[in-house]
């Protein structure tokens, strides 16, 4: 009989002294399953696909080989990721060790002032950490070479390929020389990552630490089959319960917007992150909920991956998401870091296709909750903003028949980060 293994330490990984005792110093002690199994071999300058659930680690999983390579050998590391919230939550993260080897870093997002990002090149930053559109603005006003760039990260590519970034993608990859180290990283590993793969990695490594569509296991998923007219008022019974902070998830932004003005309405502090919100709202808006200003976050997909925030005790899927996969990522806020979490999902009556779809990914049935009895009173009951709300319904017209499933098409027009 074998004996059980030790707990893995940092450093058994190869990172230099100066990264140990900062880890120390922030009381990172035990590496991540990603983490264990990737620095070594980033850090040797292999090519690396790493397929890791989201709220594993994968940003100290590239950031730290990146940061001690560039340390060694000069030269610029760049990161591309879907959403200017992901960008800025890399750049926090790798804020706690760049600095202390002189690496500076930069952000390129859409919706801040490419003459303040020009200004920003001026300084030469090593680490370049960008979205797709903006990073083509620079190339293609020349403001911005790429020749420099030793190691490229793709983060959370999947999410890139679904939002419709293919061609970004390919064009930036014209611009990177082709001596490079390439790490790719992914929850899930459609046959449009494994192309790009094929065609502009040289040998990668594939990481596989949970199978595709594998969710965090401490948490509990519940599901309420509920009438469309009824869901505002379930979710005002279910902030009433639940005391902690929540996340809310909406399929639109129109939705979103038409959620929090509802909640405010009726005394809960909710910020919104969606597409039609500035980068400074949005930026604000999760530092609210980070901080405690705001006790629920409403948002849309594009925050699915992008909210970095510990100890999210419930997230709702007001609607289910266009994709599977997507399901995975919004419940992946809570249960982080090994917490215990909770996510509950509301799916209409003549959504049964969809919650399978789910359940076919994640290998496992939701469990399904009954509603309230008092959910089941008229609508008169509720409170006025809710009543308003109910008059004005949050979705949109009905969408064609195919919605509700998998899309990774290249061909989508990308939404602009």
């Amino acid at each position: 009989m074998s004996e059980p293994h030790a707990p893995s330490s940092f450093s058994t990984l190869g990172l230099a002294p100066a990264f140990l005792e900062i880890l120390d110093k922030k009381k990172f002690t035990v590496p991540t399953p990603i983490q264990q199994k990737s620095i070594p071999v980033a850090i040797e300058g292999k090519d690396l696909i790493g397929i890791a659930q989201t709220g594993t680690g994968k940003t100290f999983a590239f950031g730290l080989p990146m940061i001690q390579r560039l340390n060694a050998q000069g030269g610029r590391g760049l990161i591309i990721v879907p959403t200017r919230e992901l960008a800025y939550q890399v750049e926090e993260s790798l804020a706690q060790f760049a600095p202390h080897f002189r690496i500076g870093t930069a952000v390129f997002v859409g919706g801040a002032s490419m003459n303040l990002q020009r200004r920003m090149l001026k300084s030469n930053p090593r680490i370049l950490i960008a979205t797709p559109g903006r990073l083509m603005d620079h190339l293609k006003q020349k403001t911005i070479t790429l020749r420099e760039v030793k190691i490229l990260v793709l983060d959370e590519a999947d999410r890139m390929l679904d939002m419709g970034f293919a061609p970004q993608i390919l064009e930036i990859l014209k611009h990177v020389p082709k001596e490079r180290q390439t790490l790719l990283f992914s929850a899930t590993m459609p046959a449009s990552i494994l192309k790009i793969a094929n065609t502009h990695m040289q040998l990668p490594l594939r990481i596989e630490v949970a199978p595709q569509g594998t969710t965090a296991e401490r948490i509990e998923q519940e599901l309420f089959i509920v009438p469309k007219q009824s869901k505002m008022q379930l979710l005002a019974s279910l902030l009433q319960e639940n005391k902690g902070t929540i996340l809310v998830f909406s399929r639109t932004k129109h939705g979103a917007k038409k959620m929090t003005r509802t909640l405010k309405a009726t005394g809960h502090t909710a910020g919104e992150i969606h597409a039609n919100r500035s980068l400074a709202q949005r930026r604000e808006a999760l530092e609210g909920f980070k901080n405690g200003k705001y006790r629920i976050l409403i948002a849309t997909d594009i925050a699915a991956r992008g909210i970095d925030v510990t100890g999210i005790s419930l997230v709702i899927n007001y609607d289910l998401p266009d994709n599977p996969e997507d399901y995975v990522h919004r419940i992946g806020r809570t249960g982080r870091a090994g917490l215990v979490g909770r996510a509950i999902s509301f799916a209409s009556p003549d959504q049964s296709g969809d919650i399978r779809a789910i359940e076919r990914l994640i290998r496992n049935p939701l469990k399904r909750t009954a509603l309230p009895k008092h959910i089941t009173a008229e609508v008169e009951s509720l409170p006025k903003p809710f009543k308003e709300h109910h008059k004005q319904p949050l979705h949109l017209p009905r969408t064609p028949k195919h919605h509700g499933r998998a899309r990774h098409s290249s061909t989508r027009r990308p939404h602009r980060s």
